[in-house]
C-alpha cells in the first residue's frame, strides 16, 4: 500500500486573513515539490455531505480545484483530500456524534493513518490521535505555550519534531515539557513562484496606482490586524503626502474600517485593495513598488511573529523598510537592500522610507542582493531542513 506525507489542517476556509491556512498548504506544496507523494487533508466544512459512500470511504486524493490553486498559489504535484462532513453531524450535534469525533475517532485512525508515512500538523488533537496510532508526527507550534505538554505524547518515539518560528517560542515549549532534542525553530518561507519576474504586470500596477503626479509607490501586503502596523502606515502616509501608499490583504470588514480611518484623518494617498486573487498577482504588485513596508508594532506579538510577507518581500527584489522587531533582527546585517527603524514611530518610519527611496531607486528587474539572499528561504528549503531531522 502506497503511503503519503500528510499535512493535516483543521480548517481551510479559502477566505481572507488565513495566514495559518496558507502556511499549512505551502508546507504540503513544498514537500510535494521535493517529489514526495503529498496530500493536504482538512474537514470539508463548506460542503455538507449527503452521500453515505463518502462517509464509508472518506479518503480520496484529488487534484486541487482551480479556486484552491488561485487562492493558495500551489503547484501541480500537490494533492488534496477534503474529509466529507455528514450533513447531520453539525445539525444534530451530540457528545459522540459531531464533526470532531468523526475526524479524530473515525476518519483519521481508520482511513487516513493506514496510508500515512508521516503526518505534519498544527492541530494538537491530530498529534494525539497519530501518536495513539503509532504514526510519526511533526508538530508546528507557533505560539507561546501556556500549559504543559502531555509527557506520554512528546516523549513517544513517534513524536519526531516540534517546529517553532522563533527562538523565544522554542524556549517556551521546552519550558513546558517538550524535549529539547525534538525542538527546532525555523523561519517561514516563500513560494518559489515569487522568484518569477513580471515586468509588464508590474508596470501595469504602477500605471494604475500612481496618480496625481506621485512618482513613488509604497506597498504593504499581509494581514490587517492592528499589531501589524497598518494604523501607523496611515499616519506615515499623511506625513508623506507626495508618495502613494497601497495596502493589500484583510477581510472586507477590516478594509472598510481602515478606509474609514484614513478618510477621517483626511489621508488621500493610501489605497486599500483588499484580498487580491489569483494570489499570484500579489507577486507582480510587490515588484511594482519602490519600497515594501514592514511596519510591525512592538509588543508580545512582535516576539513570535515570523511573517510570510517578509520573505515574499525579499524574493521580489524590492527594497524594504523594516521595523526592528526581535525575529527579524538577524537580518539587520545581511546584504538585503533595506532600511531599518524603531517600531511605533510614524516619523521614524517615514524617514526610513525616504532614505530607502533616495538611496535605492527602483529597478524593474529587482535588486539581485535581495533575490539571491532570499533563495535560502523558500518553503522547499524549509521542507528539506525538516526532512533532514526525520528518517523517511
Amino acid at each position: 500500500m502506497k503511503k503519503h506525507y500528510i499535512v493535516y489542517s483543521s480548517q481551510l476556509s479559502m477566505e481572507p486573513n488565513s495566514a495559518h491556512e496558507i502556511h499549512d498548504v505551502l508546507c504540503a506544496n513544498s514537500v510535494a515539490n521535493l517529489n514526495y507523494s503529498t496530500a493536504i487533508i482538512y474537514p470539508d466544512t463548506k460542503r455538507k455531505s449527503v452521500n453515505p459512500l463518502e462517509w464509508l470511504y472518506p479518503f480520496s486524493l484529488q487534484t486541487p480545484s482551480q479556486k484552491f490553486i488561485e487562492f493558495y498559489n500551489t503547484d501541480e504535484l500537490l494533492k488534496t483530500a477534503p474529509l466529507p462532513i455528514p450533513f447531520f453531524l453539525e445539525k444534530f450535534q451530540t457528545k459522540i456524534l459531531n464533526p470532531s469525533h468523526a475526524i479524530y475517532k473515525y476518519y483519521l485512525p481508520y482511513h487516513v493513518f493506514p496510508v500515512t508515512e508521516i503526518i505534519h500538523t498544527r492541530d494538537w488533537n491530530c498529534v494525539k490521535a497519530a501518536i495513539k496510532a503509532q504514526i510519526p508526527v511533526i508538530y508546528e507550534c507557533h505560539y507561546f505555550q501556556d500549559k504543559p505538554f502531555e509527557p506520554e505524547i512528546v516523549n513517544s518515539p513517534f513524536f519526531k519534531l516540534a517546529i517553532t518560528q522563533a527562538e523565544l517560542i522554542r524556549e517556551s515549549v521546552i519550558q513546558t515539557g517538550m524535549p529539547p532534542e525534538k525542538s527546532v525553530w525555523l523561519h517561514n518561507g516563500f513560494s518559489q513562484s515569487f522568484l518569477n519576474r513580471h515586468l509588464e504586470d508590474a508596470q501595469k500596477w504602477r500605471n494604475e496606482l500612481l496618480k496625481n503626479g506621485r512618482q513613488s509607490l509604497v506597498v504593504y501586503s499581509g494581514a490587517l490586524y492592528p499589531f501589524k502596523g497598518v494604523n501607523l502606515l496611515i499616519d506615515v502616509a499623511k506625513i508623506l503626502s507626495d508618495i502613494q501608499f497601497v495596502v493589500t490583504g484583510g477581510t472586507e470588514e477590516q478594509v472598510n474600517s481602515y478606509r474609514k480611518i484614513a478618510q477621517d484623518k483626511q489621508v488621500k494617498n493610501i489605497n486599500f485593495l483588499g484580498w487580491i486573487l489569483p494570489f499570484s498577482r500579489v507577486n507582480s504588485l510587490l515588484q511594482a513598488a519602490d519600497v515594501l513596508a514592514h511596519p510591525h508594532c512592538s509588543g508580545k506579538s512582535a516576539n513570535f511573529t515570523n511573517p510570510l510577507k517578509f520573505f515574499q518581500y525579499m524574493a521580489s527584489g524590492t527594497p524594504i523598510a523594516i521595523t526592528e522587531i526581535p525575529p527579524l533582527m538577524e537580518f539587520r546585517n545581511t546584504p538585503i537592500i533595506s532600511g531599518w527603524c524603531e517600531p511605533d514611530n510614524p516619523h521614524s518610519f517615514a524617514d526610513c522610507l525616504q532614505w530607502v527611496i533616495k538611496n535605492y531607486p527602483r529597478k524593474a528587474e529587482g535588486y539581485k542582493e535581495n533575490i539571491e539572499f532570499s533563495s535560502q528561504y523558500t518553503y522547499e528549503g524549509r521542507a528539506a531542513k525538516i526532512l533532514s531531522y526525520i528518517n523517511l
